[in-house]
C-alpha cells in the first residue's frame, strides 16, 4: 500500500506544476519527453492512441517507463477507463513498468479506485506506484469526496474538464463559468482528503494569453498545478504555479516575524500593516518549501 504524502507539509512537496501529456503511439514524442522542462508526464494510452495501435502503444510506453531516463520528472502512465477492453491489459503492463502513477480516466465511484489498486496489487506494483484518478463527470464532482478519500494509494485527483464540459452540454469560454462549481467542489473535496489535484487541460495551443489566464484561475483557486496538451505550455505554467519572488521574500518575513514575536512573549504580530496569525506562518512554511523544490530542478 503507498503511503499518503502530505501535500501540506514542509519538505515533503512535489511540484506538479506543469504536468504534460504525451501520446504513447509517437516514439519521437516519448524520447523527446526526458528533455522537456515539466514537472510531470503523463505518457497516455487513452485518448492520443487509436483502438488498432493500443496493443503497440501499450508495449512502448512500458518499455520507456521501464527504461527511466526521465531525471526529476514523475512519470504516469494514463490507462485505458475501466470498461473498455484495453483497461485489464494497460494496467497489468503498467503495474510491471512501476511508473510513479497510474492515471485511470472516469473514475465515478470509490468502487472504481478500489477495484483498480486490486487489480494493481495482484499485478504486482510497486508500493511507489499511485493512482491518479480523473473526475470528468457530474457523478464524479458529487462524489468526490468519498473518491479521492478511497485508497491511500491514490494521491492526486486530476480533473477531465473537457469531458465535464460535454456532460454538461456546458460551452468552453473564457472565466469557465459553467464549470466552476465543479472546479471548487473537486478541489474542496481532494483538500479534504489531503490530495494534490491538477487542473485540467487548455484546448488552443496557439492562445498563449488565454492559458496564461487560465492557469491563473486555477493557481487563484488553490489547484497544485495544470494538465498541459502541448510544450508550448510548460513555460507560463511553470512560472505560473510557483511562488513569486515578492511572496517568497514576504514569507520569511512572516516566519522572522512571527517567531521574533513569539519570543519576547508578544501576541500580535503585524508585516506590512496586517495581522499574522498561525495559519499565515503555516502558509510562507508552504510557500518556501515550494519555492526550494521548484529551485532544485
Amino acid at each position: 500500500m503507498a503511503a499518503t504524502e502530505t501535500e501540506t507539509t514542509p519538505g515533503t512537496l512535489r511540484p506538479r506544476r506543469s504536468v504534460l501529456y504525451m501520446p504513447g503511439a509517437n516514439e519521437r514524442a516519448l524520447e523527446k519527453a526526458a528533455s522537456l522542462p515539466a514537472d510531470a508526464l503523463i505518457l497516455d494510452l487513452e485518448d492520443s492512441v487509436a483502438p488498432d495501435a493500443k496493443a503497440d502503444a501499450r508495449k512502448r510506453v512500458a518499455a520507456a517507463v521501464a527504461g527511466g531516463g526521465f531525471g526529476y520528472r514523475e512519470v504516469a502512465i494514463r490507462v485505458n477507463a475501466p470498461g473498455t477492453p484495453w483497461h485489464a491489459d494497460d494496467l497489468r503492463a503498467a503495474a510491471e513498468a512501476g511508473p510513479d502513477a497510474v492515471v485511470v480516466p472516469k473514475v465515478d465511484t470509490p468502487g472504481t479506485v478500489h477495484a483498480v489498486e486490486a487489480a494493481l496489487e495482484a499485478a504486482g506494483a510497486p508500493d511507489r506506484t499511485a493512482i491518479w484518478a480523473m473526475v470528468e463527470t457530474p457523478v464524479a464532482m458529487l462524489d468526490a469526496r468519498a473518491v479521492a478519500a478511497a485508497s491511500a494509494r491514490l494521491t492526486v485527483l486530476v480533473l477531465g474538464t473537457n469531458d465535464l464540459a460535454k456532460e454538461l452540454n456546458a460551452e468552453h469560454v473564457p472565466g469557465r463559468a459553467p464549470l466552476l462549481t465543479g472546479l471548487s467542489l473537486a478541489l474542496m473535496a481532494a483538500r479534504a482528503a489531503g490530495k494534490a489535484i491538477l487542473d485540467g487541460v487548455y484546448n488552443d495551443v496557439r492562445d498563449l494569453p488565454g492559458f496564461e489566464a487560465e492557469a491563473r484561475q486555477g493557481r487563484e483557486f488553490g489547484f497544485d498545478g495544470k494538465t498541459l496538451i502541448h510544450p508550448r505550455q510548460i513555460e507560463p505554467c511553470n512560472r505560473i504555479f510557483a511562488p513569486a519572488p515578492e511572496d517568497v521574500e514576504r514569507s520569511r518575513r512572516i516566519i522572522a516575524a512571527f517567531h521574533e514575536a513569539t519570543s519576547q512573549g508578544r501576541g500580535v504580530v503585524t508585516v506590512d500593516g496586517r495581522m499574522i496569525e498561525n495559519l499565515h506562518v503555516e502558509q510562507a512554511h508552504r510557500v518556501l518549501a515550494l519555492a526550494a523544490a521548484v529551485e532544485g530542478r
